[in-house]
């Protein structure tokens, strides 16, 4: 669980740090939905090496989006899982039994646990490179539309702020949990599925009530700093759009276009 990197900001200089939040959340929107119209090694080829540029350009540890990857190394061998043996296909490779696997699931189960990959690490990338507060405020800007049917906009961007920020400070609680009761004996890796189920229990209790303790303790903190949304409130940074932002909305906009060309248009004229 120490090992989540959603939620974390990586604080450092770089081109897609200065890059508007705005700009940054609709990329990711954009970035995520070409990855579901993928369907070819050449488009997950593309999106690698695209996503491996926007790595190289926020300066962010390749260690780091790895580490995060490790942490939902269960989930791919799952999807990966499913989608291999139970993906029906004319290319028989394997059969025992009921057991069969075929050409069309390893190549269904290839470009499913690609898509996951690329899909987490691009992610990740929005977070570590956002601040939590540049990340409320362009939320909140992004459905400032909604405000005029009396939407509570700038709560709503507050809640979805502190809710992913929570992640990593939740997982760090609970790796605490667990070396602290494994020092006092527990065992969490023997047994069957449901003896590791029950083993959890004393796990889930104390990070519940961890969860609430720190929720009262914030909101108290808010409260105590007279807090009340967006009640007369100023802003000391104001979000404004640079040419910079525009050549990189570009450049997403590009590259979701070269995706929408690999799945509707190059692949009919071969």
């Amino acid at each position: 669980m120490s090992r989540i990197t959603i939620g974390q900001y990586y604080p450092t200089d770089s081109i897609i740090h200065r890059i508007d939040p705005r700009i940054k959340l609709v990329g990711v929107f954009m970035y995520i939905s070409a990855l579901l119209f993928v369907n070819s090694f050449v488009g997950y080829g593309i999106s690698f090496v695209f996503l491996c540029l926007l790595v190289s350009l926020s300066k962010v540890p390749p260690k780091l989006l790895l580490r995060g990857l490790r942490s939902i190394l269960i989930m791919l061998i799952i999807a990966a899982g499913i989608n291999l043996f139970l993906t029906p296909g004319e290319h028989i490779l394997f059969q025992l039994g009921f057991i069969r696997i075929t050409l069309e699931g390893v190549r269904m189960a290839s470009q499913m646990a690609m898509r996951l990959a690329l899909l987490i690490t691009g992610s990740s990338i929005l977070t570590l490179t956002t601040s939590p507060i540049q990340l409320t405020d362009a939320i909140e800007s992004l459905l400032l539309p909604l405000k005029a049917v009396r939407v509570p906009v700038h709560d709503i961007a507050m809640m979805m702020t502190i809710a992913l920020r929570f992640i990593p400070t939740l997982a760090d609680e609970m790796d605490k949990i667990m070396k602290a009761q494994k020092a006092r004996g527990a065992d969490f890796d023997t047994g069957n599925l449901i003896q590791k189920a029950q083993s959890l229990i004393p796990i889930l209790v104390p990070l519940f009530v961890s969860a609430f303790k720190r929720a009262d303790e914030l909101a108290t903190a808010m409260e105590a700093r007279c807090y009340r949304g967006d009640m007369n409130r100023t802003k000391m940074k104001v979000m404004k759009i640079t040419p910079k932002d525009f050549i990189s909305f570009g450049a997403m906009i590009l590259f979701f276009v070269v995706i929408l060309f690999l799945r509707y248009g190059f692949f009919e004229f071969i």
